[in-house]
């Protein structure tokens, strides 16, 4: 059927329409209150003006569409599609944050936390998400050194023969040795920890004291003091999150700076009626015509298919974490910037261009959907710049949403404040977008501090990084196989401390048995001395590389130590824990840079060492097969003459300062012929 006939049998009753080409994809999706309508005014001639939108009905031959029974499961069901399709047309946005959860892993025999980015369907109970990202750790931090859960990647399905370290600083029950605890008491343990995330203090309170007063009666006195050491810690949390309560409540503010057809918005996250984070989001090449981005989820893919077994809303016991914002600057050697009446910022060039459309509306209608819809938490308050057609709808959406997640919950409202103290907060948050695209848009180069920051968020670092060793191989077809370790502190490379490994126990090419090889020699040797470990452990390799590693850490007890690689062709890091999870850093990301540069200085070490390697193998070769010149012989002329070439053009009496004078005169009589 042709395409226009087509259209004219689409109803008109609310739903979703799908573009598609002549391959058969999804080229665009969007949601319509009158289906028939909205399709039909694409093919309006004042619309094809716009480049973009006469881009889309050429490639388009085809329309689907679905039917829904009212707006709001328009809005969920087009969000969905998005995050499934990715079609080209709608905008799509890479987001470089997401904020960690608490996972207990209530599917294992021995449950664990971990501070994860990544929500699955796999029996655990995730708790979050949790501003800043540090809170997590903290928290984490908190249930080892109280709760005595571990977080360890130790196979716990079978018995060791003795603990690590974790159990003998009294951070954990020690569940990987037989005896040391028993089921009870560890699920005891895992049942306070979920009161815990779960925000049930005054439930935890009330268990804990009744078990105090068991021990005590019991004569179990270094129990029943455990107990109470706890009920000081539960109560001390209590007191602060009721105090951060009563400040406020929680609310999400956006702003945002459109200029030469590029986009940043920042998102400040308030919570308890302080300012705790800030998230940004950028667009490099905005499409004129779609108006749906697609976010980077913290999910394994399309929101309605990923259900975890419980959500808790993101923690308050966080102290307050005053962010460093900028003023907007008003002008720049290309543009002048000033705020519409209606919240957005208008650019005239000063050199007459005109800039790309932008309709600020429809932009945040699709971004507040793709953030919020499907979220284990939405705050009750979102503060945006500008009105859209589909506001209150979203509103209602986003509150039944919320109330199914949690029955206390409030509605969540949109708001879009003209003046006062909210409209001040949405023009900080539009300064700070500006200074964000400046960042990103004009290469400003980030300072160090910063640098450090984002890599910790970026991979999940429990402390700011301080010391980066980096490992690579070398070898041509496994001869003369060498390695390279590499560090990176305090901002700079520290050649004093680069290390060089020629690799003994291996033969043939086995780059994952050569690499646990250097991996183990490195970090057996630290101990022996007693040194630190580094803030990360980086492989120049992918999951292979990265799995050897681990097995040669994990040998040595090493427990805990983060542990990253990153793949040369991709450039997709993947971080030892969440494999399944790599982390793709977008191309212009200062944090990607740093790893290039220290993975690229580790190759280069490894590859210049293998290169001296060899010219010795081959410069070697000829002497040895002189009669009476052996290896030792060859390595003392080598060293003594510097080159094979010297050793050539030496005269009798030279060569035999280094070597007796039967062999200095065999070494002329060999190299005259």
């Amino acid at each position: 059927m042709d395409l226009q006939a087509k259209i004219r049998t689409i109803p008109t009753e609310p739903g979703v329409y799908l573009y598609k080409n002549a391959e058969g994809e999804v080229i665009y999706v969007g949601k319509a209150k009158n289906l028939r309508s909205r399709v039909a005014s694409y093919f309006h001639e004042a619309r094809w003006e716009d480049a973009k939108t006469g881009t889309l009905i050429r490639e388009a031959v085809d329309v689907d569409y679905i039917v829904v029974a009212n707006n709001k499961e328009a809005l969920a069901l087009e969000n969905n599609l998005i995050k499934q399709r990715k079609p080209r047309f709608n905008i799509l946005l890479r987001d470089d944050k997401t904020y960690p959860y608490v996972k207990l892993t209530m599917g294992e025999r021995w449950p664990r936390v971990y501070v994860t980015r990544r929500l699955r369907k796999d029996g655990s109970l995730y708790f979050g998400p949790y501003f800043p990202g540090n809170l997590a750790y903290r928290i984490v931090d908190l249930i080892h050194r109280n709760f005595l859960i571990p977080s360890c990647k130790v196979d716990l399905t079978r018995f060791h023969t003795r603990p690590c370290l974790q159990y003998y600083i009294k951070r954990c029950l020690g569940p990987c040795v037989q005896e040391l605890t028993t089921p009870e008491a560890y699920q005891e343990a895992v049942r306070d920890v979920k009161l815990f995330l779960e925000g049930r203090p005054t439930d935890l309170a009330r268990s804990l004291h009744s078990r105090m007063e068991q021990a005590a009666g019991e004569q179990e006195y270094e129990r029943a003091a455990r107990y109470r050491d706890l009920i000081s810690t539960v109560e001390q949390l209590q007191e602060r999150q009721r105090m951060a309560a009563a400040e406020g409540d929680d609310a999400d503010v956006f702003g945002y700076h459109f200029e030469n057809g590029m986009l940043a918005v920042n998102l400040f996250h308030m919570r308890g009626g302080k300012m705790v984070d800030r998230r940004e989001f950028f667009w490099e090449d905005l499409p004129e015509f779609g108006t749906n981005p697609e976010v980077v989820e913290t999910t394994d893919g399309v929101t309605d298919h990923v259900v975890a077994d419980a959500f808790v809303g993101p923690g308050k016991q966080c102290s307050p974490v005053l962010l460093a914002g900028g003023s907007a600057d008003t002008s720049s050697e290309t543009s002048r910037v000033a705020f519409a009446p209606d919240g957005g910022i208008l650019s005239s060039h000063e050199q007459g261009l005109s800039e790309p459309s932008f309709h600020p509306g429809e932009f945040f209608s699709a971004l507040l959907k793709q953030v919020y819809i499907g979220q284990p938490y939405v705050p009750r308050n979102l503060y945006v710049p500008v009105d859209f057609e589909d506001r209150e709808a979203l509103e209602d959406l986003l509150s039944e949403q919320h109330a199914g997640e949690n029955s206390r919950a409030a509605r969540v409202h949109i708001f879009v404040p003209q003046r006062g103290d909210k409209r001040s907060l949405i023009d900080l948050a539009g300064n700070n977008a500006k200074q964000s695209y400046d960042q990103r848009f004009r290469v400003l180069k980030p300072n160090a501090r910063k640098i450090q920051e984002e890599l910790q968020e970026a991979i999940s670092l429990p402390d700011l990084p301080k010391r980066i060793e980096c490992f690579d191989i070398s070898h041509i077809q496994g001869a003369e196989t060498v390695a390279s370790m590499v560090v990176w502190e305090d901002g700079k490379m520290k050649k004093s401390d680069y290390r060089k490994f020629i690799i003994r126990s291996v033969t043939g090419v086995d780059d994952f048995a050569s690499m646990r090889e250097v991996v183990s020699r490195r970090y057996k040797r630290l101990q022996d001395d007693n040194k630190p470990m580094p803030s990360l452990v980086l492989i120049d390799g992918g999951l292979g590389q990265l799995h050897a590693a681990a097995e040669a850490l994990e040998a040595l007890e090493v427990i805990n130590q983060p542990l990253a690689a990153i793949a040369k062709r991709e450039e997709i890091l993947y971080v030892y824990g969440q494999e399944k999870d790599p982390i793709a850093l977008d191309h212009h990301s200062p944090v990607l840079h740093l790893i290039q540069m220290i993975r690229d200085e580790a190759h280069r070490f490894a590859v210049t060492f293998h290169r001296k390697r060899r010219q010795m193998r081959d410069r070697s070769t000829e002497l040895l097969e002189i009669p009476g010149v052996g290896e030792s012989t060859t390595r003392r002329l080598l060293e003594h003459f510097g080159s094979l070439q010297s050793v050539k053009q030496a005269d009798t009496a030279a060569l035999s300062a280094v070597v007796t004078r039967t062999q200095a005169e065999a070494i002329k009589s060999h190299f005259r012929k």
